[in-house]
């Protein structure tokens, strides 16, 4: 069962729900809007030849920041890791993290596999942004990116996703690949 507008404002106000920060107008009738947040991990597409998972190997990578006001060009074809300003999660629910309509109807995907938030994950959500279209899409901080849904479970799990070994408290350090290099952007004149 999912969560209404006015459960989900009773869970954050009772502390089973962490949305920081939180705004009512990014409450939906049965989801919460989350905002695109100023990191940006593009592929150094010239120093890496290919991909090859099952030996370990990764492209290089840039960390590029981004301020609020600043836009991100994301291009045709390309696919890139962004963060949500919101940090969240809870020890009860299961939470899903789902694109926003009006963004996949111009070719944005913001997620290619991994929308399921487990139980004692807290996190500013690593999102997996492509462009789907054949024109480029302008990206800025701050605009509603995606949306979350909040399930309950049958029972309480017997562990969280802390217990599992898997938990890292510097979520930017879980998802970038080992090599990653910091790109401030410049400021236009």
């Amino acid at each position: 069962m999912f969560l209404s507008d006015k459960d989900i404002l009773a869970e954050v106000k009772e502390g089973n729900i962490t949305l920081e920060p939180f705004s009512k107008k990014q409450l939906q009738p049965a989801t919460y809007d989350i905002r695109l947040g100023n990191t940006f991990i593009v592929n150094d597409v010239h120093s890496t030849k290919a991909i090859d998972p099952a030996k370990g190997v990764y492209p290089q990578t840039q960390t590029i920041e981004v301020a609020d006001g600043k836009e991100f060009v994301l291009h045709p074809g390309v696919s890139i890791l962004g963060y949500s300003k919101e940090k969240f999660g809870s020890d009860q629910y299961l939470i899903e993290v789902n694109g926003k309509s009006s963004l996949a109807r111009i070719g944005l995907i913001v997620h290619n596999s991994a929308s399921i938030v487990n139980p004692g994950h807290y996190l500013n959500i690593a999102l997996e942004l492509c462009n789907l279209n054949n024109v480029p899409i302008v990206l800025r901080p701050g605009m509603q990116i995606a949306q979350l849904s909040f399930s309950t479970l049958s029972s309480h799990t017997k562990q969280n996703y802390r217990q599992t070994g898997r938990y890292s408290k510097n979520n930017f350090a879980s998802y970038v690949p080992p090599k990653a290099k910091k790109k401030v952007a410049k400021k236009k004149k």
